[in-house]
């Protein structure tokens, strides 16, 4: 399900204010879920407003290859009939996960309690992504592995079934490490039990009691504990999976930055384990006003109107990292532009996405000609003061590594440059936003 290998460069230059309203496709973390969750569920889910990226996209051909019934219907929703908790088929082929470093995480704790064989493959970005963090709980619920060396893909998982309940206290705040050995737990009699230090992205525990699936959440001595309940009986369910806040970061961060932009994204998912940035945003001086607040599939949701901004320098706390982990590739164009300096610590993690985003990110804009320094957790910027970065030269492009984020920074960051900023591939875009330039051109042509 991977993109073309034919790299894509394209230069992306200011095209004006942007206004008007535009909707961002559905959340990618919910999608995934939803996917997985109304494969093991018996009878008919139906979901709409999936996002239909190729991350997505392979996660769904992943649970056919399991067993479940799978379809688009031509007015957009898309029906689920699963085949039950503990009765995942094995896979007759590899499962190809393409880019999508949730996708294959997650997957692993499902099949790790079923008593399968799946291995898994995926493209050249994912196969350099450490899976050692879900190795390891996984193995001591009775899963066995065999990984390429560093512990990443191809790699071929053995459940078990029956797996052995864990308490598990996780060494580095992870939703895709806590999630899959969650989803482990709903084939495991007993109790499995996560241990949070520090809270992560919450849509695994919301979506599995949605589900029906007993889960408890309780905090002890400052840490985030969630229990399930295995062997879990899943009911299928009707879904609305709000707008993706990570995609709605980059229309937001453009319209602070363009001048004269006034602009409204409809439906974004504002669940507080997500949506941090925005909080950041407004203390950089941010114009984002929430309009007619809801709850849509049990998770909160607001259309935000962005106004252009003046935006001045912070030093982020590092205790929203979490919360925000995705958004700060677009965060650092925003205070490459801002007024002041803006100091980002914490962010050890970035180092191990889809490619080293704090040094992806720290070469790409000083190419454009921003000033920053980077360090082991973070990087330092020098804003313009709200004036265009300079752009790159011509015949030069950035280097997105086949990352999706890098590529669309770097985009915003062409729109807030004099000459322009040229990356080098924008095919990775499709994993997580297939409509990306569409809805660039609808917004900035008002």
């Amino acid at each position: 399900m991977s993109h073309s290998n034919t790299p894509s460069p394209k230069r992306f230059k200011s095209s004006g204010a942007l206004t008007g309203r535009i909707a961002v496709p559905g959340d990618k973390s919910i999608s995934h879920r939803s996917l997985m969750l109304g494969a093991l569920a018996v009878g008919e889910t139906r979901v709409s407003g999936l996002l239909e990226g190729e991350d997505v996209l392979s996660t769904a051909a992943a649970m056919r290859a399991m067993g479940a019934t799978i379809h688009r219907g031509d007015d957009g929703v898309w029906s689920i009939h699963g085949v039950g908790v503990g009765s995942l088929l094995q896979p007759e082929q590899a499962l190809d996960m393409g880019n999508s470093g949730t996708s294959t995480r997650l997957l692993m704790g499902l099949v790790a309690s079923h008593p399968i064989r799946a291995v898994f493959t995926g493209d050249p970005s994912l196969s350099k992504r450490p899976m050692g963090r879900v190795i390891t709980p996984l193995s001591q619920m009775g899963a066995s592995f065999e990984a390429s060396p560093g512990g990443t893909l191809p790699l071929m998982l053995r459940g078990i079934s029956p797996a052995v309940p864990i308490t598990y206290r996780l060494p580095v705040a992870s939703a895709q490490v806590k999630s899959a050995v969650l989803l482990a737990g709903l084939n495991t009699a007993g109790i499995t039990r996560v241990i949070e230090p520090v809270p992560t992205r919450d849509h695994s525990e919301r979506m599995l009691r949605g589900f029906g699936a007993k889960l408890d959440v309780g905090e002890e001595s400052g840490e985030r504990i969630i229990e399930i309940h295995g062997e879990a009986d899943l009911q299928p369910q009707t879904i609305t999976v709000p707008g993706d806040p990570s995609s709605a970061a980059f229309f937001t961060i453009a319209a602070l930055l363009a001048p004269g932009s006034d602009l409204v994204i409809e439906n974004v998912g504002l669940n507080p384990t997500r949506a941090a940035l925005f909080d950041v945003l407004r203390d950089m001086g941010g114009s984002i006003e929430e309009l007619d607040r809801r709850e849509v599939g049990g998770e909160p949701v607001a259309d935000l109107r962005v106004k252009h901004s003046a935006l001045t320098g912070i030093e982020v706390d590092p205790a929203v990292v979490p919360a925000m982990v995705d958004e700060f590739p677009i965060l650092f164009v925003a205070a490459s532009l801002a007024q002041g300096t803006t100091t980002t610590r914490g962010l050890e993690e970035l180092r191990v996405k889809e490619s080293d985003r704090l040094a992806a990110m720290a070469a790409a804009l000083t190419l454009a000609g921003a000033k920053v320094e980077e360090y082991g957790d973070g990087l330092v910027i020098e804003g313009t003061g709200g004036d265009p970065l300079p752009g790159t030269a011509d015949g030069v492009a950035i280097t997105t590594h086949l990352d999706h984020r890098i590529a669309m920074s770097m985009a915003v960051a062409g729109l807030a440059s004099d000459n322009g900023v040229k990356v080098d591939d924008t095919a990775p875009i499709a994993t997580s936003f297939p409509t990306f330039e569409t809805l660039l051109s609808v917004a900035t042509s008002g």
